[in-house]
């Protein structure tokens, strides 16, 4: 399904999260520090990297600032950490991580941010060279979100939606879920169960959500039809 490069330098943490995802159906690389990271990032390419704060040689905040600083931040990358504090994880995600993850991971939120992540991967790569793109926000996996400021492609259409940095977050906030969810509904052919299942929102408060934000709920189904 993806290539995901795992980086710890916890050999137990490094099994763990190698059996669940591979059992997920993705293609796993793992390295026990930057200097194996970095030769897997240019070796396997990967959709998605799991990446440790806190390892021996370089921390995990400074490698994502030298993939930022040289344009290797090419694919998503997810922070994991059991000691870091908030101003580390809001660093990270002001460097260009799209969340952050409180060890012990739970598998729930393991599997949510792996999905989550590779969905805005994929859709930035439709629109443009994920190095050009402001970070995504990822929610309700226990992270600390980035900026809410994202270009997204809307599924199965040709036209783009922007979203501007210079207005109030909540504007740009409601303008992105109004977006994330038109494109669960075309995705999932205006079924509301796939889409409740898909982001993880109970049906009912998921109407609310959709007739709060004005999303045209037979969106999906003329879409398909």
């Amino acid at each position: 399904m993806a290539n995901i490069l795992v980086v710890d330098d916890e050999l137990g943490i490094r099994d763990l999260l190698l059996e669940i995802l591979n059992d997920e159906g993705h293609s796993v690389e793992v390295a026990e520090n930057a200097a194996q990271a970095r030769a897997a990032r240019l070796r396997e390419r990967p959709d998605l990297v799991l990446l440790d704060i806190w390892m021996p040689d370089t921390d995990g905040v400074t490698l994502l600032k030298e993939w930022s600083a040289t344009g290797a931040l090419t694919m998503p990358v997810i922070m994991m950490s059991g000691h870091a504090t908030i101003d580390t994880a809001v660093e990270a995600t002001k460097i260009g991580a799209l969340a952050f993850l409180e060890k012990p991971i739970t598998l729930q939120k393991l599997l949510k941010a792996v999905e989550q992540g590779l969905a805005r991967g994929a859709i930035r790569k439709s629109v443009l060279p994920l190095a050009a793109l402001p970070v995504l926000p990822l929610a309700e996996v226990g992270a600390v979100v980035g900026p809410a400021g994202v270009v997204v492609a809307e599924a199965l259409q040709p036209s783009l939606q922007s979203f501007m940095l210079d207005k109030p977050l909540r504007e740009s906030r409601d303008e992105f879920e109004k977006a994330y969810f038109e494109y669960h509904l075309v995705k999932e052919n205006g079924s509301m169960t796939r889409v409740a299942e898909k982001t993880g929102l109970e049906r009912t408060h998921l109407y609310r959500k959709l007739k709060q934000l004005g999303v045209d709920l037979s969106r999906g189904k003329r879409n398909a039809a």
